[in-house]
């Protein structure tokens, strides 16, 4: 089969690695609106060649690993593909972007969420293994074509993922907890430290645990924007609950109980009894 990825980033250059490996894939192209994604992609060998936008719609599967606006424009442009098509989206949000599916295309798309990453971007970030055992959520399925859905079924197993089916409203309240709050979280530590203390402090007192909690604030802003546009609701109310937690631990370190605050961190180490 032939593969064309749109958006030659983290997501879609490491995707372009890992397919290269598998013996159903003869051919990966990508497209890619930014000049120096394109001249980095060639300089890494990530894609065979850059096709411009209309030719994707010739090759058997049209991965779209770009913003999530991104992806709702080009599926107004890719009306016309061949019934046995498959689009694979690889948004952090699901829900509008399903919405907004031409009718007479729904079958040829399959909305996939491979919850995987970097704080990094662009062709340089792209990581052989970045797919490899980690989840990929499939939303909606049963809206997709029988040849569409065992396409992105049998891609995504070969890549070593572990699939997971939910719809995309539960996918996307889901992930604003997840990824998207702990994201804006760690905007906010960022732009918190940056506003209290110097550069000198900061190098020199940053350890391991500021370090962690700040890495996602290196994340691309023009994509995270448009994940926190496309979710807002569900991110809004992720933001409300955090924000009741840490008043609750910041009236009892207040109020000195410190009884309540050990209890406090003693429930936040059950997390890691799921994770673990």
């Amino acid at each position: 089969m032939n593969v064309a990825i749109v958006g030659l980033g983290l997501m879609g250059g490491s995707l372009a690695l890992s397919l290269k490996h598998l013996d159903f894939i003869d051919n990966i192209v990508g497209s890619d609106h930014n000049e120096e994604h394109i001249k980095d992609a060639l300089r890494l060998k990530l894609v065979d060649k850059i096709v411009e936008f209309e030719e994707i719609k010739n090759f058997d599967i049209i991965f779209l690993a770009i913003p999530v606006n991104g992806i709702i424009s080009a599926l107004q442009n890719l009306i016309d593909v061949n019934k046995n098509t498959t689009i694979i989206d690889l948004g952090s949000t699901k829900e509008i972007i399903v919405s907004s599916i031409p009718p007479q295309m729904r079958k040829n798309f399959v909305a996939a969420h491979p919850m995987t990453g970097t704080e990094n971007f662009g062709p340089q970030a792209a990581i052989e293994k970045l797919y490899e055992n980690k989840v990929v959520v499939l939303c909606d399925l049963e809206e997709s074509g029988e040849i569409q859905k065992n396409i992105a079924k049998k891609v995504f197993k070969a890549l070593g993922m572990k699939k997971h089916f939910m719809t995309s409203h539960q996918h996307d309240r889901h992930a604003a907890f997840i990824s998207h709050m702990p994201h804006a979280i760690s905007y906010s530590i960022a732009n918190a430290v940056m506003k209290q203390e110097n550069k000198n402090n900061i190098l020199a007192l940053a350890a391991g645990g500021f370090r962690s909690m700040s890495r996602l604030a290196k994340s691309s802003p023009h994509m995270w924007e448009d994940i926190f546009r496309q979710n807002k609701t569900n991110l809004l109310e992720a933001i409300t609950v955090f924000e009741s937690e840490l008043s609750k631990l910041k009236e009892s370190i207040a109020n000195d109980e410190w009884e309540k605050v050990n209890k406090f961190m003693k429930e936040g180490n059950t997390l890691h009894d799921v994770l673990d």
